[in-house]
């Protein structure tokens, strides 16, 4: 993960391969809370490591959850839907995570305990109001400790036999999905019998709570639905663990892949993004921006667990879409809509400014840094392609998903250059996002920024070249290491390192596969060390009689992640 104040993005000029995502936030938090809220041990495979899974894994641990890391898997023996008594407070910091905040209130809620919930000062700003309404119907006990509505939380406890749980509990669903997921999650600790949630209003984000359905069934809690208005759970509903649960890849994160493979062209011959765990048939709702990225001209191919897409219209198509059922990945239309026909409007996406930023405002205003025309609505965003592109520094407000989905408007025709300010922030879902994305991306070479770093013999060019890497996030090449490195492919080549073979060694260096991995070097293939040591050495004699040539650098170079 890059840690830098900003990337500087150069001009990408096409992209293929192959990308691995990782799990899905959506259904790695529901997962951590259900499996402590059951009985026995539940076995985790392909969990998201990031910052809101870490967020809620800090919190089930302080809850008394045992948890414990193996490899690839977490397994974690739940709380059996009970606390031990304790009247002490326990405060827990829930950073910037709506999946930790609003399930993670509803079931401290039931659960009995001293509870403090508290966030980043943005967690302060996205509201939970009508959750702690629906909450407080019921006979519990939750404090404001800042602005009525929104967090921090003093949660108190109250016993079971004091709720009331015999009328039906009305919750508002046109702010945000997760107040009836939180309910889902945690109600059934207290279903002594049937409880009956009522939507207030139109439901947003749909197949979100069609996750959290799904979810619950694994868990041994079948809910009741008619239509989205009314869910009813079991009397005597009680968790119970799958043993084993797989986490899918994100359909969020797949989004931004999806979005690239419509917009880049094909590089070494290679054609299409190819995207591994998620497919068509996911559970996911944000697997349906496939459709989306299928209207404004991708083509898109899918297996059970896999998913390739290639450039088919271009330039893309403009659309007009209620994007309800895709919020998350609606943002990642807007930076399409820069490669369109014409203009398009993305629809009924009010729920966009109580996310991890005014996601609204925030898009408008960095799309018109680019060039665009936009017009910004209560629930709208009508976005028109730039006449000219500009350059330009897109602030990401610490919204991954800001970040994410603008880095692809360095694929604009234009060759502007694109600034990604503050790039961690794709910690929060993503943390190697940028990594991903490099690895399927190229830019011309005369676009790859190099700093030399040169010096005497043990000056300390080396150490300081790769400190200024580390700081920058570039990769670091010591010269040495190219000499070895051009010596080996010399040599699997058949020349002799020799003066007669010297120009043909310096067109070689100019074009060498090599590739950086966890601070080593490397070429593309299997390394024979002893080949490496016979390569270096001659090497070193055949370059002591060439040091005028200049594809034999005395220098420390750095160079940056999207060659």
């Amino acid at each position: 993960m890059f840690s830098t104040a900003f990337l500087d993005l150069p001009p990408l000029v096409g992209a293929a391969g192959t990308v691995r995502l990782p799990g899905s936030k959506s259904i790695s938090n529901r997962v951590l809370l259900l499996a402590a809220l059951a009985s026995g041990t539940t076995t985790i495979h392909d969990l998201l490591d990031s910052d809101d899974t870490r967020v809620m894994l800090d919190a089930l641990r302080a809850l008394g959850c045992g948890i414990d890391p193996a490899g690839s898997t977490l397994r974690i023996t739940g709380l059996g839907g009970q606390m031990k008594p304790d009247e002490t407070l326990l405060p827990l910091f829930l950073g910037n995570a709506g999946t930790a905040m609003r399930p993670l209130t509803a079931a401290l809620a039931l659960l009995g305990g001293e509870f403090e919930l508290s966030g980043v000062p943005r967690m302060h700003e996205r509201p939970i109001g009508d959750l702690v309404d629906a909450l407080t119907q019921l006979g519990c006990h939750i404090d404001y400790l800042g602005n009525p509505g929104y967090p921090p939380l003093r949660i108190h406890p109250v016993a079971h036999a004091d709720l009331a749980l015999d009328a039906p509990i009305r919750v508002r669903g046109d702010v945000s999905s997760q107040f009836l997921t939180a309910l889902l999650l945690a109600l059934p600790l207290a279903a002594r019998n049937n409880i009956v949630i009522e939507v207030v209003g139109e439901l947003i984000s749909k197949p979100y709570i069609e996750i959290t359905l799904n979810l619950l069934a694994r868990f041994g809690i079948a809910v009741r639905r008619d239509g989205w208005e009314r869910f009813t759970i079991p009397a005597g509903s009680r968790y119970s663990s799958p043993g084993d649960i797989h986490v899918e890849a994100d359909a969020s994160s797949a989004s931004y892949f999806i979005a690239l493979g419509a917009i880049a062209t094909g590089v070494s011959g290679q054609d299409g993004i190819r995207i591994e765990g998620v497919g068509a048939d996911s559970i996911q709702g944000d697997i349906r921006f496939i459709d989306a990225a299928q209207q404004m001209g991708a083509l898109v191919d899918s297996g059970p667990n896999w998913l390739e897409v290639r450039r088919g219209a271009w330039p893309l198509k403009a659309i007009d879409l209620d994007a309800n059922h895709i919020p998350d990945a609606a943002m990642t239309l807007a930076v399409m809509a820069l490669y369109a026909d014409g203009p398009s409007t993305l629809r009924n996406i009010a729920s966009w400014r109580v996310k991890e930023t005014d996601r609204l405002a925030a898009m408008a205003t960095e799309l018109r840094k680019l060039g665009a025309a936009v017009e910004e609505g209560p629930d709208f965003l009508k976005v028109t392609p730039p006449a000219a592109w500009t350059p330009a520094s897109i602030r990401t407000y610490d919204d991954h998903r800001m970040a994410m989905c603008f880095a692809l408007a360095a694929f604009n025709p234009s060759g502007v250059h694109v600034r990604i300010e503050d790039p961690k922030c794709v910690g929060k879902t993503f943390p190697d996002y940028f990594e991903a994305l490099f690895s399927v991306a190229r830019t011309a070479t005369p676009h790859i920024p190099v700093l030399c770093v040169d010096g005497p013999t043990a000056s300390g060019k080396g150490t300081l070249a790769s400190e200024v890497a580390r700081r920058l996030g570039y990769h670091y090449l010591d010269s040495g290491a190219l000499y070895r490195i051009t010596g080996l492919a010399a040599v699997r080549a058949g020349l002799a390192l020799d003066e007669a073979h010297e120009h043909t060694i310096a067109r070689m260096a100019e074009t060498l596969p090599v590739v950086f991995t966890e601070g080593l070097i490397r070429l593309r293939a299997p390394i024979d060390p002893f080949l490496v040591l016979l390569a270096s050495c001659a090497l070193a004699t055949l370059l002591s009689r060439l040091r005028p040539q200049p594809p034999a650098p005395a220098s420390h170079a750095t160079s940056p992640a999207p060659q």
